[in-house]
């Protein structure tokens, strides 16, 4: 498919009414930035709906700032908390999915920012989708897990999905005015985290501490442990496959140590594209939030003196398992994309608990590709629920955990 279906709204002129955001996730690490954003166009966007998990208080202040007409929060305290709160401010507050999907469809939300962690993001994202909203689309896990049915969703609503990973957004400007049958290949970068260069026989005593110190970015627990084993990238490998439309062996990954070049095409006459950016998640979330315009901000420049290098290697497969693990997955199909999600995201919570080694997050996925995974084209949302729910429980019994 197409990333980006071009509406009225999403080619509208510098003096249109704002567009109307929906934030899902908002107290997480692309909510708040993308929350910096509207405070940078306060003329060009407003917010009209935030939701979080569970950090109520977080959430309480951003609605008390930005006075969205609804806000959502999965927790059952929260939610009270919430309605306590901000009784008489005339804001709506919803709790769980069904809020989610309820508040993405309002007739006055035009945007919505998909910035949830993990599988719970993909049920909201199609609901989005189903209103013909445009997506702004950071939850890896919607399209690894299902990617058939997104894009199914849009071709049957008409709604628009523009991508603000850093790696796809990369991708997508590169493509601006290009013609699909031009493109040979996509080169997707990888920074390598912060054990690209640590000895490999030391990876068994890898903390949790030390796993979420990356070296270029700031990102929240999960994103930073799956940039260490580099399976955030085997997931990238996969999102790249449903929105551009090219199979596995023509997405590439490179280290590149540096995080200034965010991702390249090449084309079919041997020339190559890249996007580059110093590392700042707001850049990409600016790029969503205006196409196809481009909005003067003050976000820091690169500086090529002080910059000197850009380094390039291919990555290490006896260092990073999860990638080629994900390449097998979308080799094979059906479940299996969402059953490596979701044994990874089982897998990297047990490692945060201390519960795991860091060596451990690879083989407990491994494991349940081979034993779960099933081959079915086009998987319900119902199925894919299932295949998620039994890879978690299949993770936390190899590990000897008890599931809660």
């Amino acid at each position: 498919m197409q990333p980006v279906q071009e509406t009225s709204e999403t080619a509208s002129s510098p003096v249109a009414a704002p567009r109307r955001l929906a934030v899902l996730g908002a107290t997480g690490s692309i909510g708040t930035q993308t929350l910096d954003i509207v405070r940078l166009f306060p003329d060009r966007l407003s917010v009209q709906v935030l939701t979080a998990r569970r950090n109520a208080a977080r959430l309480l202040q951003q609605a008390l700032e930005f006075r969205p007409a609804c806000v959502v929060i999965d927790d059952p305290e929260g939610y009270r908390q919430l309605r306590e709160a901000l009784a008489g401010t005339g804001i709506e507050v919803l709790q769980g999915e069904e809020g989610l999907c309820a508040c993405v469809q309002r007739p006055d939300v035009d945007v919505v920012v998909a910035a949830l962690v993990g599988f719970a993001g993909l049920r909201p994202v199609l609901a989005a989708l189903e209103a013909g909203k445009l997506v702004a689309l950071a939850n890896k896990e919607t399209l690894v897990a299902g990617g058939a049915l997104v894009h199914e969703a849009l071709r049957r609503y008409g709604g628009t999905l523009i991508p603000v990973d850093s790696e796809h957004s990369a991708i997508f400007q590169c493509l601006v005015g290009e013609e699909p049958a031009s493109v040979e290949a996509l080169i997707l970068t990888a920074s390598g985290g912060p054990f690209r260069t640590r000895p490999l026989e030391t990876f068994d005593r890898i903390t949790p501490d030390e796993a979420l110190c990356h070296p270029n970015w700031s990102m929240g627990a999960k994103v930073t442990v799956d940039s260490a084993t580099m399976m955030n990238k085997g997931l990238e490998v996969i999102e790249a496959h449903w929105l551009f439309e090219l199979p596995a062996e023509r997405i590439q990954v490179l280290v590149h140590p540096q995080s200034i070049v965010h991702s390249m095409v090449t084309f079919v006459d041997g020339s190559t594209k890249a996007q580059l950016g110093v590392p700042d998640m707001r850049l990409p979330i600016q790029y969503a939030l205006s196409y196809p315009e481009r909005w003067e901000a003050p976000h820091e420049r690169i500086d090529w003196v002080q910059l000197g290098q850009l380094d390039f290697e291919a990555p290490d497969p006896a260092r990073f398992p999860c990638l080629p693990l994900a390449y097998e997955a979308l080799r094979r199909g059906g479940t299996a994309p969402a059953v490596l999600n979701a044994a990874n995201e089982q897998a990297v919570q047990l490692f945060l608990q201390e519960q795991i080694r860091f060596t451990d997050i690879a083989r407990l996925v491994e494991a349940a590709l081979e034993y779960l995974s099933e081959p079915e084209p086009v998987p319900s949302y119902e199925h894919l629920q299932e295949a998620d729910r039994r890879a978690r429980h299949y993770v936390l019994e190899l590990a000897g955990v008890a599931a809660h």
